[in-house]
């Protein structure tokens, strides 16, 4: 039995912040974030807005594609590091909203790796017979975690979600295989202390300790080696060859780490999906809205073979082969 994607969805919040916006406050400009990330804008959540809030609306849209209704669901999986609270889990609030009655919901905090290791997680249920149908979802509010006076990294980030709903089937399509991995030994290349998107701390506490941490450089090496690696570990073990491949789908940390992951893979830059540029980086979210984007737009189809592959703080690694 496999866990097939039936359904995809996504949600960014309404306001946009562009590069240009950005030259207003920074000593930045357009060019020079475009050409050292690829990134031209990105949403940002309103006040009234919360991860949960993204959730939802992301979940109610891949809902309605699949034709499932809430109370049919079993699972509900949040991956992200912004929830709304410490506790409860966004998955229980997302629940909530959505009138998911019948579903058990948690989160999974994997930084931006959160959606594989959540669709990881699912395909585990379906395969033991637990669940029937899920909703997986990626979701973040990754721009309050950033100091807007740092041009290192503020201008990295964006907010989102992205959700899938899984079916058990027991057909050729569905996911063939997922691969997670961790290292914890260099945790302090990417971190950042804490907090959440519900209720902000006083600006006296959001100082220097609250902001995302990164040392930009050693974090690209490592992130284009495991992201690479990871892809070869799905095709082995699949007895896959890159040539099958349709599409990859890589977390959208940066256009020059996307770059640089095709070119180690020696695959056509072609078949390396990217909507960085109008996204930024918003983490566990960026994957499932990538996926919802080439599918709404007809760039996967039935039969097509995909990986997706992420990586981010922790750290954190992981990949995903599905045959649409």
């Amino acid at each position: 039995m496999k866990a097939k994607i039936i359904g995809t969805g996504s949600f960014a919040p309404e306001k946009i912040l562009t590069n240009f916006d950005l030259e207003k406050n920074l000593d930045t400009s357009d060019e020079w974030i475009f050409t050292r990330t690829g990134i031209r804008q990105r949403h940002v959540a309103g006040d009234d807005e919360a991860t949960s809030d993204l959730a939802t609306r992301a979940a109610q849209n891949a809902l309605e594609m699949a034709g499932v209704s809430p109370e049919e669901l079993d699972l509900i999986i949040v991956g992200s590091i912004t929830g709304d609270f410490s506790f409860p889990a966004t998955a229980c609030l997302v629940q909530k909203n959505l009138g998911a009655r019948n579903a058990f919901a948690y989160d999974v905090s994997a930084a931006c790796s959160g959606f594989i290791y959540g669709l990881s997680n699912a395909e585990l249920y379906h395969a033991a017979g637990k669940a029937r149908k899920s909703l997986i979802i990626g979701a973040e509010t990754m721009t309050r975690t950033v100091d807007w006076k740092d041009r290192g990294t503020c201008v990295l980030f964006g907010d989102g979600a992205g959700a899938v709903v899984l079916e058990t089937s027991d057909g050729e399509s569905g996911i063939l295989s997922t691969h997670l991995h961790s290292d914890g030994s260099s945790w302090e290349l990417l971190y950042q202390p804490g907090f959440g998107s519900r209720k902000l701390p006083s600006v006296e506490g959001r100082e220097g300790p609250y902001f995302l941490k990164m040392q930009g450089n050693e974090v690209f090496k490592i992130a284009v080696r495991y992201l690479s690696d990871v892809v070869i570990e799905a095709l082995e073990s699949n007895g896959i060859s890159k040539e099958e491949i349709t599409l990859i789908f890589p977390h959208q940390a940066n256009q020059r780490i996307l770059d640089a992951t095709g070119k180690r893979l020696k695959i056509p830059l072609e078949k390396i999906f990217s909507n960085v540029a109008s996204y930024a980086n918003t983490s566990a979210a960026s994957i499932p809205i990538a996926l919802d984007e080439a599918n709404r737009t007809g760039r996967i189809k039935a039969g097509d073979l995909i990986v997706l592959n992420a990586f981010g703080g922790g750290f954190t690694w992981g990949s995903a082969l599905i045959r649409w």
